[in-house]
């Protein structure tokens, strides 16, 4: 009997344990800043309406409550400038179940293409190959891709691993295109709202647009700016028509958000002042990692947005995860996120403020 695993690639991940082995061993512990999960408390207005919303002894829905969805064209429309239609939203249960389920709910098969940055999020590729469709990378979606065999089209703006991010005129030149051709278009905005050296802007934004969202879908999650990455909430939006599709097949698949989350979802979203005061925190420890590696010897390139610094020493990128293992720190492989990453790392700024401070400590010369 066949099997799905077959078909995948061995997990990354397990491929560095032996080197956070080897940086846990450090005297002072180690400094993990390979993941860009979350390490401060959750807000505490999210925490209490989870509580308060424990009795909840029955199914919730699907397509989620009509507050969460007001909630989350709300805040769609005050942060992101984008009028989003509440029937055109649906909850997640994390935004990696809709980047690894996509494919197979949207019903691709053999002979047909999933494409997706050349340096990207692993997940993508996973997809593709789950629902037995072929995994394209891109450069220049426009230039490289097929667009007679291309059925589903990412972006990751702003980008992980390098925190680059494609501008309005960039985005209406990829979305023109798609139109054209008929490829749906989705876009990974999960960290839209940590823009250090630019202010990164949706897919669904009317100047890149046109205020129609046919053909597009963004994809947002409330892991990075609400640390909310262990409720695993997430919310798509977009055409109505793709929506529509998407809710009717996750309804018969139990693809449903819980309603304790649900009522969480719905306080992060309603509260900027636990998101800005994440932001800054993230901005404190970018800015000393970036000095600190700088210092060290290392080039940022990108990482204009994002959770992480995108770095090289031009050198292969695992003697470089070996060498910053041996003072402590682990860092993630460049080349977990595509060959073209092979000479870089990725540095994730959510470690906490000493595991920070103690990162810089090393990166300065002191063991």
């Amino acid at each position: 009997m066949a099997r799905v695993t077959d078909r995948l690639p061995v997990f990354p991940w397990d491929r560095l344990e032996p080197y956070k082995t080897a940086a846990t061993a450090h005297p002072s512990g180690v400094v993990d800043l390979s993941v860009g999960t979350p390490v401060d408390p959750v807000p505490a207005v999210i925490q209490q309406a989870l509580t308060d919303a424990a009795d909840s002894p029955g199914y919730p829905l699907t397509y989620g409550t009509a507050a969460l969805r007001e909630a989350i064209a709300g805040w769609l429309h005050r942060r992101l400038a984008v009028d989003a239609d509440p029937a055109a939203v649906l909850p997640l249960i994390g935004s990696k179940e809709l980047v690894g389920w996509l494919p197979v709910l949207l019903d691709l098969r053999e002979g047909d293409q999933v494409g997706y940055p050349q340096l990207a999020y692993p997940t993508y590729e996973i997809g593709a190959l789950v629902a037995r469709a072929e995994a394209v990378t891109y450069a220049d979606p426009v230039a490289d891709l097929d667009p007679t065999r291309v059925r589903l089209l990412w972006l990751n703006t702003p980008s992980n691993p390098t925190g680059r991010t494609l501008d309005a005129a960039e985005l209406r030149r990829i979305v023109a295109w798609a139109r054209e051709h008929g490829v749906l278009v989705v876009s990974d905005e999960c960290y839209v709202e940590l823009g250090w050296e630019t202010e990164p802007v949706s897919i669904l934004h009317p100047e890149v647009c046109g205020g129609s969202h046919d053909g597009l879908i963004a994809v947002h999650s409330l892991s990075k700016r609400s640390n909310f990455a262990g409720y695993r909430g997430a919310f798509l939006a977009g055409d109505p028509a793709v929506v529509k599709e998407l809710l009717a097949v996750r309804k018969h698949l139990g693809m449903i958000v819980p309603a304790p989350v649900q009522r969480a979802m719905i306080a992060a979203l309603g509260d900027q002042a636990h998101a800005d005061e994440q932001y800054e925190r993230y901005a404190r420890r970018r800015a000393a990692l970036r000095t600190a590696f700088e210092g060290a010897g290392f080039r940022i390139e990108h990482s204009e947005a994002s959770l992480y610094l995108w770095a090289t020493r031009d050198e292969p990128c695992w003697d470089t995860v070996g060498d910053l293992s041996k003072q402590g720190i682990l860092v993630a492989p460049g080349e977990f996120y595509g060959p073209a990453g092979e000479r870089h790392v990725r540095i994730a700024f959510t470690a906490t403020d000493e595991r920070v401070a103690e990162a810089v400590r090393r990166l300065g010369g002191d063991a």
